[in-house]
């Protein structure tokens, strides 16, 4: 669920792109992401009337950022290619070259992106499950967990085993994956292996797995190999697991989770939890969010369990961008 900080950033994109006009509209579009276009769109085809004051407040932003912002280079991913491989030599360089700069259309994938979840389990459900964990590494995490509860139990904990024992995808588990998808392999005989899938994304995944498909998926690797499965669970996060914050991290993951949100959340952690939250706000939002909890009634804890991890989707991000530290260490040095 978004943030009313996301909220406001797709209500102004939504104005802007109406106000630019079909064209231009069409242009930006090619440069966003499948949710953001999804998001963005459906904003737009709801706003039928703007305020004068928001139409002006939007645009007037828009243009400060433009004057505050300057082009550096047309292609930055080819100038950086070019610049790697005249200072290292071209082995050397498209090891790095395929790290940092890879990360468009490889293998068809990007094309899954546009799917629903029950889409793309529908079109990969007769493959072979190494084929659909090839594939669902691919994917954003939350958007590989839809699919997967889109399976049965039994295809749902094979798929997920090979997902967390995959360590790379090669050249010929990609050429497979083409010819499922029916896509040209970007890169052709140079392609290396990508460092996908493992314990990591299989706990990601899980991670935005509800209704205890989770624990079920833990208990069939677990009965195959012990190990992996206490890797798997050493790279989750849960939502107690929140507590482990510092003050001043906890205290930026507030300043992006909605206050409904928040609410909702909270109906389903223990007290401890609770105060975790509340001893980092102001007194008295702390003590509206109290009265809230109090006033609010039944709630069904398949919508708990939605916010939690909606929360939990903002912590990794802020951790991903560097803000956050996730599973404390907030009173280590720093060299």
């Amino acid at each position: 669920m978004a943030t009313a900080t996301e909220d406001e950033g797709v209500q102004s994109s939504a104005i802007l792109l109406l106000a630019l006009g079909e064209d231009c509209a069409a242009e930006v579009f090619k440069h966003l992401s499948p949710k953001e276009v999804q998001r963005i769109g459906e904003k737009m085809a709801r706003l039928t009337t703007v305020a004068d004051t928001q139409f002006d407040d939007v645009l007037a932003r828009f243009e400060r950022t433009v004057d505050s912002q300057r082009s550096l280079v047309s292609d930055t991913g080819a100038y950086v290619s070019n610049v790697l491989r005249r200072a290292l030599g071209e082995d050397k360089a498209g090891l790095l070259i395929d790290r940092i700069v890879q990360g468009r259309d490889v293998s068809g994938i990007e094309s899954l992106k546009w799917m629903d979840p029950a889409a793309i389990a529908e079109l990969i459900r007769n493959e072979h499950p190494q084929i659909i964990a090839t594939i669902l590494v691919h994917l954003d995490r939350d958007h590989a967990s839809g699919v997967l509860a889109c399976f049965d139990e039994r295809t749902r904990n094979d798929v997920m085993l090979r997902i967390a024992t995959l360590d790379g995808i090669q050249p010929n588990a990609l050429k497979e994956l083409n010819d499922v998808l029916s896509k040209v392999l970007a890169g052709g005989d140079r392609v290396r292996k990508a460092p996908l899938g493992g314990p990591k994304t299989a706990a990601e995944i899980l991670n935005f797995m509800g209704s205890g498909s989770d624990v079920s998926v833990l208990e069939s690797i677990r009965e195959g190999d012990a190990e992996l499965a206490t890797r798997i669970e050493e790279q989750m996060f849960t939502f107690s697991d929140l507590l482990k914050l510092d003050n001043r991290a906890m205290q930026r993951l507030l300043r992006d989770v909605a206050g409904d949100q928040l609410v909702l959340a909270l109906k389903g952690a223990d007290p401890e939890m609770r105060e975790k939250v509340f001893s980092n706000m102001s007194s008295r939002a702390a003590d509206s969010l109290r009265e809230d909890l109090d006033s609010k009634g039944p709630v069904r804890m398949s919508d708990v369990d939605a916010e939690q991890k909606a929360i939990l989707k903002i912590a990794r991000r802020l951790a991903d961008d560097g803000e956050i530290m996730l599973g404390g260490g907030g009173d280590e040095s720093f060299v």
